[in-house]
């Protein structure tokens, strides 16, 4: 078990922790949730020893082991792939170096062989003998293939070293395993196998995650930090959201009731107060009124997006036609002998193992790049708006976010600039904020506003929903929901897919499968997986 007793964390003045206890319990996976900035992975590093508290203290069985997911792509790039994994069980690779050292003396005597005795007796306890082959079960598991065992982590490609690092923090069946943002950079089969593999562990899991039907799956508890505090509640997230609305709406809905009471007591009291006869009642309706109580409803630090796409014209029914297109890498291709119509009013969720390849069918489709073969064309009635991958060349210029928008927008009188920032959150002196210094979040919502402006009646999405908090998301969610226009898209959030996506392709090395059907049923249908097949 992991606790947490009055744990504090101050910067300068700001508050982002005050006394906050809470108990982890074995067995259960908790999902870690909260706006941006309300200190998430913080809290994260908190519990794994990485960052101090300003007070308060964290507790961990003792005996029991903490595995984390490491953030750092590069940290081991100098180490063997499966060396790297084993290197998550940090006691037991510390003591396998230590074995080798003493076996490889040349002047090996008696009291290095009692040292030795010991090293061993704790290597079998730690199930040292297994651990390369469990290594390497894990690595295969999430599709590294045992050509790549024995590779340094720089040969990989950067997918491949998110499934090692995670394949290291699941390594010798820790005891509290913490993980930030788990299914970031994983394909869809490795997310289903990471949440499976979740489900069925018997040990303490403290997740953060910005995928919503993850943290559906995995979750047995929600821990939801607001206001500087961490409350738990049992269930998944969409349990939380739905308990959470329903007790707001519940206070709103008692607070109404007895402010009506409130006033027919005081209306009462204002009318018989002087008449002798009614006297005594009306004193029995002040104690009654001095006893009333409002249910405290602070107003959470949550905050939604206005989230709206609307087209300026409608397209013609002739949108987009690829015929064999086709790209490579140095010498490696990425797709071939693409060939599919988008028609009006498409949803189309674009899929694949490769997310690179999907990025540069995006950059051929919005010229930013140049395919090696085959064409395509846009129809004469259909406008686009882009959302990349990487946004950092558009906020390359040192202005505020008033003059950064204003040069996407027709029209450029400041109020109407100030009311679209406070659609996307930023209200006050936040409008005043410098381009160069916003956040990865921050960043993204400037983006939607940008395509927003544009009226463009075909959006290209390339993994809209990274760096946005769950709100955000949501809010972006039910905007391309509600859009009556044509939507080409990219994203790793399952449950995002799921609901907008009314056909799906996925983009293979040597073609594409597409069908018009719900992405989950995608997912199971035989038919897919034998055409996939086919197409290796």
């Amino acid at each position: 078990m992991i606790s947490t007793d009055n744990i504090t964390l101050t910067y300068g003045k700001r508050i982002l922790f005050e006394d906050v206890s809470i108990k982890f319990q074995p067995g259960n996976c908790y999902g870690i949730i909260g706006a941006n900035g309300s200190g998430k992975s913080t809290f994260l590093k908190i519990l794994s020893g990485e960052i101090e508290p300003t007070r308060g203290s964290v507790a961990i069985t003792t005996g029991e082991r903490i595995a984390v997911l490491k953030q750092n792509h590069f940290e081991f790039d100098e180490f063997p792939v499966l060396q790297t994994v084993i290197m998550g069980h940090k006691r037991l690779f510390t003591l396998t170096q230590e074995r080798e050292a003493m076996y490889a003396k040349v002047d090996f005597n008696d009291e290095d062989g009692v040292k030795v005795s010991i090293l061993e007796e704790e290597f079998n306890h730690l199930h040292g003998w297994e651990a390369e082959s469990e290594a390497a079960r894990l690595l295969s598991d999430l599709d590294i293939k045992e050509p790549l065992h024995g590779l340094k982590m720089k040969e990989l490609n950067g997918g491949e070293k998110v499934r090692v690092l995670l394949a290291q923090a699941l390594f010798g069946n820790p005891d509290i395993l913490l993980m930030d943002e788990p299914t970031n950079n994983l394909d869809v089969e490795t997310i289903v196998w990471l949440e499976e593999f979740l489900y069925d562990f018997a040990n303490t899991v403290i997740v953060v995650s910005h995928d919503r039907h993850f943290l559906d799956k995995v979750c047995t508890h929600i821990a939801d930090i607001d206001f500087n505090h961490i409350n738990l509640f049992s269930g998944n997230y969409s349990f939380w959201r739905e308990a959470s609305e329903l007790a707001a709406q519940q206070k709103k809905d008692y607070n109404k009731k007895m402010e009506t009471k409130i006033e027919d007591l005081k209306s009462f009291i204002a009318r018989f107060s002087a008449n002798a006869s009614k006297a005594k009642q009306a004193t029995s309706r002040r104690n009654l009124l001095d006893k009333i109580t409002l249910a405290d409803i602070k107003p959470s630090t949550r905050r939604y997006p206005h989230v709206n796409f609307k087209a300026t014209r409608e397209a013609g029914n002739d949108l987009l036609s690829v015929e064999t297109l086709a790209k490579s890498v140095d010498t490696t291709p990425l797709f071939t002998n693409l060939s599919f119509t988008i028609n009006r009013g498409d949803k189309v969720a674009f899929v694949g193992k490769n997310r690179l390849a999907i990025t540069a069918f995006f950059q051929v489709l919005m010229a930013e790049d140049k395919a090696d073969a085959g064409m395509f064309k846009w129809g004469v009635t259909t406008t686009q708006a882009y959302f990349p991958k990487e946004n950092e060349s558009y906020f390359s210029d040192d202005i505020n976010l008033v003059d950064w928008l204003r040069q996407y927008s027709k029209e450029k009188e400041e109020t109407f600039i100030r009311g679209f920032l406070g659609k996307m959150l930023f209200s006050g002196d936040e409008t005043q904020k410098m381009a160069t210094v916003l956040s990865g979040g921050e960043k993204v919502r400037c983006m939607l506003a940008k395509m927003m402006l544009t009226g463009a009646n075909v959006l290209v999405m390339d993994e809209p929903t990274n760096h946005l908090d769950l709100e955000s998301i949501t809010a972006l969610n039910n905007g391309l929901i509600d859009c009556k226009g044509t939507v080409l898209f990219t994203s790793h959030d399952h449950l995002f897919v799921q609901t907008i996506a009314t056909r799906i392709i996925e983009i293979t090395p040597r073609g594409c499968i597409d069908k018009q059907m719900p992405y989950d049923e995608y997912l199971t249908d035989p038919r897919v997986k034998k055409q996939r097949a086919e197409m290796q």
